[in-house]
């Protein structure tokens, strides 16, 4: 199975750009996505723009993850500080 090509094809029968009659017709979800990968490499690619959404799903569960993990060490850090202020103000009123 790894022997033979694999042809990429739409699934709607369409082609993403495609010269004719002196015009460029280019499909409206064909998208140029630019980035940064892993290694900080920098990219430009085109590619119909359903096909990116598993990848742009999942960036965006990691950084719902980072940003989770932000707001709960600022809350950890808030109920350390008010435990310290109630322990001083307790302190204070006796």
């Amino acid at each position: 199975m790894d022997d033979l090509e694999t042809v990429i094809t739409c699934p709607l029968g369409s082609e993403c750009r495609e010269i004719k009659d002196g015009k460029v017709y280019q499909c409206r979800w064909f998208k140029k996505l630019r980035g940064k990968d892993a290694a900080g490499d920098e990219h430009d690619e085109w590619d119909c723009a359903i096909s990116w959404q598993p990848l742009l799903t999942t960036e965006v569960a990691k950084q719902v993850v980072g940003t989770n993990a932000s707001i709960q060490s600022m809350r950890n850090e808030q109920v350390t500080g008010h435990q310290a202020f109630m322990r001083l103000a307790q302190d204070r009123s006796i």
